[in-house]
């Protein structure tokens, strides 16, 4: 610390931070926060680096390892979170921070749920199924890149392009990829290369950032413009780790940027390694063929015979046949005179005596007609046995012989006294008719 020439003391930054520092830690004690977490980055030494922001503000934050290792979650982008600081000056940059020593959950943050909501409602309309993707073009010969022209996206693409696949023609169709109306345009970028149909495939792409920075691929226009497109769709959106609703809807997902460029088009030397192996498989092959039929023809040619002496062979051929064509039409004729001979007398001496059977046959009826009448005759004898048992069990002869039926309000049958009181009124059925009677007196034996 020095004094100028009125007295005042001069202060150095370092001075004068450290002072605001202490300043602060003065005034300002443990206070809860809430806010939502964005650009969140662990050290390699165990520290927290965040932001904590609302809808109107937002204020860098380090949480030190000592009191992170406590935290029982991992926070990410979006999540919201209530954090006790103290409030701080980092004297080193002059940046204003909370030195955070606890962190609890407070709920997802807003872009997040958002995030959350438009992929369960595109994901229930059936936008996510992998049934609905469709397959790359083997061999594209032009693709279409949506992208911002100042993107290192872009130099990216270009350059995987060119070391790989020279041969393919790319189209770029400039749009924002982020900050107000760049979801918009990159909704009308990729409508407009589907209605031109320029190319084969279409690649979506930006670099890595935050879930702010990517929010414009999260929008339900892009995600329905990237599902209408009449080519395929690369998502090439962010870093590996990065997720948006593009990447679920495309028809494929890429890493990277790179990474899309590599999965749209095989690279030139693969192809040409590919090529000259057929065409050395396609040498060989006709190669084996001409030999192949080379080695037919030889075979051929030694099975050649001439023309004069295959005539003469036919026609020895042709008389022998002659021969035994005629011998063949007669001796088959004088056989079957024979064998017809032979059945005949066969057939004659079998004929069965038709009187004798008849006369068994008439022998057989009668005793069989003999013992149906004999069976109905049982029957008969039987039922009307049976009929005179049954009308001496019938409860009307029962009732005629001096019996009756003694049945209480409910009709229930009365069987024993012991179902009887004095002044009960009960049914009694007799053989002819019924009479209601009262009890005077019961008596038990």
């Amino acid at each position: 610390m020095i004094s100028d020439n009125s007295g005042g003391e001069i202060l150095t930054v370092t001075q004068l931070n450290h002072a605001v520092a202490r300043l602060l830690e003065r005034n300002f004690a443990l206070a809860w926060v809430s806010g939502e977490l964005s650009n969140v980055t662990r050290a390699a030494s165990g520290h927290w680096y965040f932001t904590l922001k609302d809808a109107n503000a937002q204020v860098r934050a380090v949480m030190f390892r000592g009191r992170a290792q406590y935290v029982d979650f991992h926070p990410r982008e979006g999540d919201r979170v209530e954090v006790r600081a103290t409030v701080g000056l980092y004297a080193a940059r002059g940046d204003f921070q909370l030195n955070v020593e606890v962190m609890r959950k407070a709920g997802i943050g807003n872009l997040y749920e958002a995030f959350l909501k438009l992929k369960a409602k595109l994901e229930s309309e059936g936008l996510f199924d992998p049934t609905r993707k469709r397959s790359l073009p083997e061999f594209p010969r032009t693709i279409g890149v949506v992208t911002s022209p100042q993107a290192a996206a872009l130099r990216d693409l270009i350059s995987a392009f060119r070391r790989r696949a020279p041969h393919v023609q790319l189209i770029v169709y400039p749009t924002l990829v982020q900050g107000a109306g760049s979801a918009e345009q990159i909704a009308h970028a990729i409508n407009t290369a589907s209605a031109r149909a320029e190319c084969d495939l279409l690649i979506v792409a930006r670099g890595g950032g935050s879930l702010e920075d990517l929010w414009s691929f999260n929008d339900e226009r892009v995600a329905r413009a990237i599902v209408a497109c009449a080519m395929p769709v690369i998502s090439g959106v962010g870093h590996e780790t990065d997720v948006t609703i593009a990447d679920f809807v495309a028809d494929l997902r890429a890493p990277t940027p790179t990474a899309a460029a590599e999965l749209a088009a095989t690279a030139r030397d693969d192809w040409l390694e590919h090529l000259a192996e057929s065409a050395y498989g396609l040498q060989a092959a006709l190669r084996r063929h001409l030999d192949e039929r080379t080695q037919s023809l030889d075979w051929l040619s030694r099975r050649l015979q001439s023309p004069t002496a295959a005539v003469r062979q036919h026609e020895l051929r042709l008389a022998a046949l002659q021969t035994r064509l005629r011998h063949a039409g007669k001796a088959p004729l004088a056989q079957l005179r024979f064998t017809l001979t032979q059945r005949s007398r066969q057939l004659w001496h079998g004929l069965p005596n038709t009187g004798l059977l008849r006369a068994q046959l008439a022998a057989q009826s009668q005793h069989i007609r003999a013992g149906f009448a004999k069976i109905r005759a049982n029957a008969a004898h039987r039922s009307d046995s049976l009929r005179a048992q049954l009308e001496l069990l019938a409860p009307q002869r029962t009732l005629e012989r001096g019996y009756a039926i003694v049945q209480d309000d409910q009709g229930h049958i009365l069987r024993d006294t012991a179902q009887l009181q004095q002044d009960q009124a009960i049914d009694v059925r007799l053989a002819t008719g019924a009479a209601r009677i009262k009890i005077a007196k019961v008596s038990q034996r």
